[in-house]
C-alpha cells in the first residue's frame, strides 16, 4: 500500500470528499425511508417536472438505467474507498494483518446479521433472505479486504474475473426453466436463490448479485488507495476521470451490443457503467472539497449524515421512521388541511419534515462527537 497522505485528512482522520459522498448517498436512502420519493410519485404530479423527476427515484423495471439504480453501487463503492483509510490507520499503529482480519470478519458477520434482521422486520416474522444491501456488502467487504494488499493490477484483474465468471454462469446455465440469462426469474440467479433460500424475490432481485458487485467495493479500495497516496493531486483526479469515463462508455456500449444493462441481476454491463459513475462522482467530490477546499455549508450538511451512516440507515430500516412519520402526519394533515392543501402536497411536506428530523438526529450525534460503527 502507498503511504497515507495525511494532509488530506482532517483532525479526525477523515476525508471530506468521502464524508460528503457517503452522506449524499445516505441522505438519498433515508429520504426514501421518510417516504419522500413515494410522495412525489403521486399521480397528482403526472405531467409536471416533479412527476418527471420522480421516475428517476425508482428502480428501472428491467432493462435500462435510472438514477436510483446507482445508489446501491455508490454505497458499496464508498465502503471500499474508506477501507484504506480506516484499516491503514490500524496497520500504521502496528496492528497485525491477522488481528485486522479478525476485525473484518466480525464486521462482515455483523453486516450479514443486520441484513438478515432487516428482512425479518420487513416480514414481521423470522425469515432467511439475503437480498438486503448489508447482506451483500458483508461478502464484498470481506472479499475486498482479502486482496487489498495486492497490487492495483491484481485487484483490477480479480474484479474483471468476477465479472467474466458471472457472465459465463448466466450464459451457460443449462437447467431447464433457468437457462434464459436475461429473462426475469428464469436465469441462473433465480436458480441460486431457490437453492439457497427456497424462494425468489418479488422484484426479480438475486443474491448472486454480490459476486459481480464485489467489483464496486474492490474498485473503491483502489480509488481510496489512490486518494491517500503521495501522488500529485492532478494525477489522482486525472486517473479517476479517465477510468470513470472509460467504464461508463464501455458499459453503455455493451447494452445494445453484448449484455443488457439490468440492475436487478447486476449484469456485467450494469456493474461496469455504474462503476464508472461511482468513480466520476468521487472525482467531482474530491476536486470540489479536497482540492479546491470549497467547504460549503452544503458539503457539511451531507457530510454530517455520512459520519453516522450505519446508525441512520438502521434507524430508517428498522421501522422507527414509520412511527416518526405517523407522529408528524398528525400535525401536517390537520394544519395544512385548514388551507385546503391537496393531499399529495401534504404528503410531500410530511415526508420532508421527517427527513429534516432524521438529519437533525445525525447532527445531534455529530455535535457530541458520537460516531456509531461496528
Amino acid at each position: 500500500m502507498d503511504k497515507i497522505d495525511n494532509s488530506l485528512l482532517d483532525n479526525y482522520g477523515r476525508l471530506l470528499s468521502l464524508d460528503f459522498y457517503r452522506g449524499f448517498t445516505m441522505f438519498l436512502l433515508i429520504a426514501e425511508g421518510a417516504g419522500l420519493w413515494i410522495a412525489i410519485s403521486n399521480s397528482y404530479f403526472d405531467g409536471s417536472i416533479i412527476g418527471a423527476i420522480s421516475t428517476q427515484f425508482h428502480h428501472h423495471p428491467w432493462n435500462g438505467l435510472r438514477f436510483w439504480d446507482l445508489v446501491q453501487p455508490f454505497f458499496m463503492f464508498i465502503v471500499g474507498v474508506a477501507m484504506p483509510i480506516s484499516l491503514g490507520r490500524r496497520w500504521a499503529r502496528g496492528d497485525s494483518w491477522e488481528s485486522t482480519f479478525k476485525h473484518v470478519l466480525y464486521r462482515a458477520f455483523m453486516l450479514l446479521l443486520l441484513g438478515l434482521t432487516i428482512h425479518c422486520v420487513y416480514s414481521g416474522e423470522i425469515v432467511f433472505e439475503l437480498w438486503n444491501v448489508l447482506s451483500q456488502l458483508s461478502f464484498t467487504y470481506l472479499l475486498a479486504f482479502l486482496i487489498m494488499r495486492k497490487s492495483w493490477k491484481f485487484q483490477i484483474s480479480f474484479s474483471v474475473g468476477l465479472l467474466l465468471l458471472t457472465e459465463f454462469l448466466y450464459r451457460i446455465w443449462w437447467v431447464e426453466g433457468f437457462n434464459q440469462p436475461f429473462t426475469p426469474d428464469q436465469n441462473f440467479g433465480t436458480w441460486m436463490d431457490l437453492l439457497l433460500m427456497g424462494k425468489i424475490s418479488g422484484g426479480h432481485w438475486v443474491v448472486i448479485n454480490a459476486l459481480p458487485t464485489a467489483a464496486h467495493t474492490i474498485w473503491g479500495v483502489i480509488a481510496g488507495q489512490l486518494l491517500i497516496s503521495n501522488r500529485e493531486t492532478s494525477e489522482k483526479f486525472k486517473k479517476l476521470i479517465i477510468f470513470g469515463v472509460g467504464l461508463a462508455i464501455l458499459g453503455y456500449l455493451m447494452d445494445p451490443l453484448i449484455t443488457p444493462i439490468i440492475k436487478r441481476i447486476a449484469t456485467t454491463s450494469f456493474t461496469i457503467v455504474s462503476g464508472g459513475w461511482c468513480l466520476l462522482v468521487l472525482a467531482g467530490s474530491f476536486y470540489v472539497f479536497d482540492v479546491k477546499k470549497w467547504q460549503t455549508n452544503s458539503a457539511r450538511f451531507f457530510a454530517i449524515v455520512g459520519m453516522n451512516p450505519l446508525f441512520i440507515y438502521l434507524f430508517s430500516e428498522f421501522g422507527v421512521v414509520d412511527w416518526l412519520y405517523d407522529f408528524v402526519q398528525i400535525f401536517t394533515t390537520d394544519i395544512l388541511g385548514i388551507v385546503a392543501m391537496p393531499e399529495a402536497w401534504i404528503n410531500v411536506f410530511t415526508a420532508s419534515i421527517v427527513l429534516g428530523l432524521m438529519w437533525y438526529i445525525t447532527y445531534f450525534l455529530y455535535k457530541r462527537k458520537i460516531f456509531i460503527s461496528i
